[in-house]
C-alpha cells in the first residue's frame, strides 16, 4: 500500500483544487476535463513532491502545470476537430429488405449451392468457370445451380428478381 502524501501536500491539494478546477472548466467547457487535467497536476506534483516541497509558491507550479496540460489537451481537441471538419461526410444507405432476405436465404443452403450462385450470380462466372475453381463437372455445377434456385424460390418472395441471370456468350 502506497504511503499517505505528505500533510503540506494535502493542505495544497484542499486549498487549491476546486479553485484551479473551475479555471480550467471556464478555458476549456468540460468541467469533467477540468477535474480531470487538474488531478493530473496534483499527480505530477506528488511525485516530484521532493523537489516542489522546496518551492516558494507550490500552487503556483501545480497551476502552471494544470494550464499547461488544459493549452495541450485544447489544441489536440481543435487539431482533431480541424481534421475532422476535412473529412467528407459519406451517407452510406444501409441493405434493402430483399438484399437482406437474399444474404438469410442463402445461409440456408448447403456451402456448395451457395458458392456456386454466388459465384455465378454475383461474381459473373460461368459454369463452366465454376467447374474448374471447384475441380469438379460442369454438369455438378448446372445440378448445385438448380438445387440452390429452387431452394430459395421456396425462401423468397421473388427469387427471378434478385438473381437475374447472367449470360456468358
Amino acid at each position: 500500500m502506497a504511503d499517505p502524501p505528505p500533510e503540506e501536500f494535502a493542505e495544497l491539494y484542499r486549498g487549491h483544487f476546486h479553485r484551479l478546477a473551475v479555471q480550467l472548466y471556464a478555458y476549456l467547457g468540460d468541467h469533467a476535463e477540468a477535474q480531470d487535467l487538474t488531478q493530473e497536476a496534483f499527480v505530477r506534483a506528488l511525485e516530484r513532491w521532493d523537489t516542489i516541497s522546496g518551492y516558494d509558491d507550490r500552487a503556483a507550479w501545480v497551476r502552471r502545470v494544470a494550464w499547461n496540460l488544459a493549452t495541450s489537451r485544447l489544441r489536440r481537441v481543435q487539431i482533431a476537430f480541424r481534421h475532422l471538419a476535412r473529412q467528407r461526410e459519406q451517407h452510406v444507405a444501409g441493405p434493402e429488405p430483399d438484399h437482406v432476405d437474399l444474404v438469410r436465404a442463402l445461409a440456408t443452403l448447403p456451402g456448395r449451392q451457395r458458392r456456386a450462385l454466388v459465384l455465378h450470380y454475383l461474381g459473373g462466372l460461368s459454369t463452366a468457370e465454376i467447374a474448374v475453381q471447384e475441380s469438379v463437372a460442369e454438369g455438378t455445377v448446372r445440378s448445385w445451380l438448380t438445387r440452390g434456385r429452387t431452394a430459395l424460390a421456396a425462401r423468397l418472395d421473388d427469387p427471378i428478381l434478385i438473381l437475374p441471370e447472367v449470360r456468358h456468350g
